[in-house]
C-alpha cells in the first residue's frame, strides 16, 4: 500500500504521542489520530505524515471542495480570552456553507406554519432566539439536520428542554409537537 510520508522531524515529534511507529521507526498516523491531530491543530497539512494513500486522499479531497469552510479548523484560538468576547468574535464563523448563513431563517420557518396558532408561537420564539442573539444557531441547525438526512444518519426523538422549542420541532432537530402537549417555550430559553 502506499503512503505519504513525514517531512520533517518537528511533525514526527509531534505526532509521536498520537500516533504509533512501523517496524523501521517511522510514525503512522490512522484516521482517529488524524482527527484528533486536527482538533490539536498539531500540524496543517496532512500529507506531511505517514498515512495510507486512501486516507490522504480521502481528506485531501475534501479539503479541496471546502477550501474556505475548513480554514476555520486550523486557526488557533487563544483560551484565555473572555467567554463572552469569544463568543461575540467567532458567532460569524459557523461551519456551514454560505447558502445557509445567509438563509433568512425567520421567514423559512414561519414558512412551515399551518395555523395562526403555530404562527403566533414561532413568532414568539423567534423572539426569544432573536434576545438570545441565537438565530444563527437556528441556520446551523437546519444545516445540520439537513446534512443529517442527506446523510441517512439517525438521531433522537428529543432530549431535555430543547422539546420544549416548537421552532426545533419545525427545523427537525427533535419531534416532540411542543404546541400538542402543550410545553412551555420558556424551558429552552432560560
Amino acid at each position: 500500500m502506499k503512503q505519504t510520508l513525514l517531512k520533517n522531524k518537528t511533525s514526527t515529534q509531534q505526532l509521536s504521542t498520537a500516533a504509533e511507529k512501523n517496524n523501521i521507526g517511522q510514525t503512522v498516523v490512522n484516521e482517529h489520530n488524524i482527527i484528533e491531530l486536527i482538533y490539536q491543530n498539531k500540524f496543517n497539512n496532512i500529507k506531511d505524515c505517514l498515512i495510507p494513500q486512501e486516507l490522504a486522499d480521502k481528506y485531501n479531497s475534501i479539503v479541496n471542495t471546502n477550501k474556505d469552510n475548513l480554514d476555520n479548523l486550523q486557526s488557533n484560538i487563544d483560551t484565555t480570552v473572555d467567554q463572552d468576547l469569544f463568543d461575540q468574535n467567532n458567532r460569524l464563523n459557523w461551519f456551514m456553507p454560505a447558502e445557509y448563513k445567509q438563509l433568512d431563517i425567520e421567514d423559512y420557518v414561519l414558512g412551515l406554519c399551518e395555523t395562526p396558532e403555530q404562527k403566533q408561537r414561532v413568532d414568539y420564539e423567534l423572539s426569544l432566539f432573536k434576545s438570545h442573539a441565537m438565530i444563527d444557531v437556528l441556520q446551523f441547525l437546519k444545516y445540520m439536520v439537513d446534512t443529517l438526512r442527506k446523510n441517512n444518519i439517525v438521531w433522537g426523538v428529543g432530549r431535555g428542554s430543547s422539546v420544549a422549542s416548537y421552532v426545533l420541532y419545525l427545523l427537525g432537530v427533535h419531534k416532540v409537537d411542543s404546541i400538542k402537549y402543550n410545553l412551555d417555550p420558556t424551558e429552552f430559553l432560560r
